[in-house]
């Protein structure tokens, strides 16, 4: 490997360390995940995750100094998206690890074996 193969590899490396280093605290985690379905304001964070809302602006804070989310305001709300293609898809896969299948695909799966 080139010098220039090991300086790029080593700037991927410390990329992706401080991506997982946010995504490492499962309050972040959580809300970020509540995020992949479309923006969501604090309140709809504090109703969903049952997190407080000093906790939440805290959390939210760290996302957005690292460039994770992206903000939006509507009158009084302040509205969070994913703004990061990467960890969009580093969500993706967590999901598909570590989240249970939803109950309508097992009732399909059952009924379909059912017959």
């Amino acid at each position: 490997m080139s010098p220039e193969q090991m300086a790029l590899m080593r700037t991927a490396a410390s990329q992706a360390c401080a991506l997982l280093k946010v995504l490492g605290n499962e309050d972040r985690l959580l809300l970020l995940c509540q995020m992949v379905d479309g923006e969501k304001c604090v309140s709809d964070f504090e109703a969903l995750l049952g997190i407080r809302q000093p906790t939440l602006s805290q959390q939210l804070g760290v996302l957005r100094n690292e460039g994770l989310v992206n903000t939006r305001r509507d009158g009084k709300r302040i509205y969070y998206s994913i703004a990061s293609a990467e960890a969009r898809q580093v969500l993706e896969l967590l999901y598909g690890l570590y989240c249970p299948a939803m109950p309508a695909t097992i009732t399909e799966k059952d009924s379909v074996h059912a017959d």
